[in-house]
């Protein structure tokens, strides 16, 4: 941590604050976009949409922001701890069940909004998501899950090891004199 005296100390903070969450959002929207974006490619050949829209990519690039703002939220409410006697799995488990659920009902909402922003009743709009079906919202939440999990491994390798150990792991080390 820097010292530095005068007024512009606070302000540089929280240029650096808002510059790390930018980051953050980008990188999950980068993260979750190349798997909404592989889904809904996906979902177009498998219903065999000819010729082949790429709308579907932006639609999924924009949903991909949603959910990694969703996913910031949760983080700031409940934020990530990794319990050195249970282990990285153990400690976040629960953890991603209580995100998802999160996401979830800020989905929920979101669908709400939507209604309202189209002239519909929000609480219709709101029971709507996932075209009404209970299965088809497991579904979705089971994949959605699926691809947190890793993400949050990742996040809770980074807390344990430090983000240059995690990097080094992953990436191998920078300068490799060392082997």
């Amino acid at each position: 941590m820097t010292t530095s005296t005068g007024s512009g100390s606070h302000p540089q903070g929280i240029k650096k604050k808002v510059e790390d969450e930018a980051k953050k959002a980008f990188g999950l929207t980068v993260y979750f976009g190349s798997w909404f974006c592989a889904l809904a490619f996906l979902g177009a050949t498998t219903l065999q949409n000819h010729p082949l829209s790429l709308s579907i990519f932006g639609i999924a690039i924009i949903k991909a922001g949603l959910c990694a703002k969703f996913m910031l939220i949760a983080q700031a409410i409940f934020p990530i701890r990794v319990s050195k006697t249970h282990g990285i799995i153990k400690s976040l488990f629960l953890e991603s069940i209580l995100y998802i659920l999160v996401v979830l009902g800020l989905n929920y909402i979101e669908a709400g909004v939507e209604g309202l922003i189209h002239g519909k009743n929000f609480l219709d709009s709101m029971s709507s998501f996932g075209e009404k079906n209970p299965l088809h919202v497991l579904a979705m939440s089971l994949v959605y899950w699926l691809i947190v999990w890793p993400y949050l491994v990742l996040v809770g390798m980074k807390l344990a090891l430090g983000t240059n150990a995690t990097l080094a792991i992953l990436f191998g080390r920078k300068n490799s004199s060392g082997q």
